[in-house]
Formats: structure tokens, C-alpha cells, sequence
């Protein structure tokens, strides 16, 4: 049965059996956070990763990355990446990234990716994923693009 016991179908399609909660069951699937965000007295934030988001480069290219959160129309905190790869390009990526990965295992992706299209990537989390708070759901996710579009024009 394409990988599903008879007891996870029912949990899919009968607990409950609302379209949207079969939709949120099936798309998310948020890991355990593989970062953290430490504030220092003076309210620099840093990007701590855990050995499961596969650092690929030095402590100067994670030093050089930008965290920080913002809040949404309803009301979660969103973990946002900024990855300044480009320093003089005028153009940066907003990249919303798969339904099982979270910042921290992206982390290097980014950094590569900027680079080679010279440009620089603006990320974040979505709600229920790493350091973002809330559930993970369509309603949310809409609510978690428009406060990440929202930051990055005002960046």
C-alpha cells in the first residue's frame, strides 16, 4: 500500500476528516531543528547548527550569516536567514525551501547557490519548523510568505 499501514490510512483520513488536515498531514513534515539563535547582551543574534544541518564551510561564512525572527498576520514567530553571498549585487533570492528541511540543514545550500548565481538569499522557516513557532498548515504557510516578503522588502 505505497508504504502506509491500514492504521496510519485510517489516522490520514479519518482523525479528522477534514481536507485541509489530510492536506497539512501529508505536506509537512517538520524535522527536529537542526539550528538555534543565541542573543548576546547587545542583541546580536548568532546561527548555532547542530551536526545533522551538514556545515560545508568555514565559521567566517557562518559568522556572515544574518538571523533573526519576525512575526506573522497570525500571530507566530518566523525564524528568517538572510545570506549576504554577493555583497555588490543588487538582486537577492527569496527562497522558500522543502516541507522537510528546516534553516539549518538549507544553511549551506544557500551559501552555495548565491555564490554561484551571484546573488544573495533570503529565507526562513515555516511555521512548526526550527525556531518558528506555531503549527504547520496552508493557513499558516500563506500567513509565513506574506511576513517574509514583507521583511525583505524592508531590508
Amino acid at each position: 500500500m505505497n508504504g502506509f499501514s491500514l492504521g496510519e490510512l485510517c489516522w490520514l483520513f479519518c482523525c479528522p476528516p477534514c481536507p485541509s488536515r489530510i492536506a497539512s498531514k501529508l505536506a509537512f513534515l517538520p524535522p527536529e531543528p537542526t539550528y538555534s539563535v543565541h542573543t548576546d547582551a547587545n542583541g546580536t543574534s548568532s546561527l548555532h547548527l547542530t551536526e545533522r544541518a551538514d556545515w560545508q564551510y568555514s565559521q567566517r561564512e557562518l559568522d556572515a550569516v544574518e538571523v533573526f525572527n519576525t512575526r506573522t498576520s497570525r500571530g507566530n514567530r518566523l525564524g528568517c536567514m538572510f545570506v549576504r553571498c554577493a555583497p555588490s549585487s543588487r538582486y537577492t533570492l527569496l527562497f522558500s525551501h522543502g516541507n522537510a528541511v528546516d534553516l539549518g540543514q538549507m544553511c549551506s545550500f544557500y551559501i552555495g547557490l548565491g555564490s554561484r548565481i551571484n546573488c544573495n538569499v533570503f529565507s526562513y522557516d515555516y511555521s512548526g519548523y526550527g525556531v518558528s513557532s506555531g503549527k504547520p498548515s496552508e493557513k499558516n504557510l500563506y500567513a509565513d510568505i506574506e511576513a517574509a516578503w514583507q521583511v525583505l522588502r524592508n531590508k
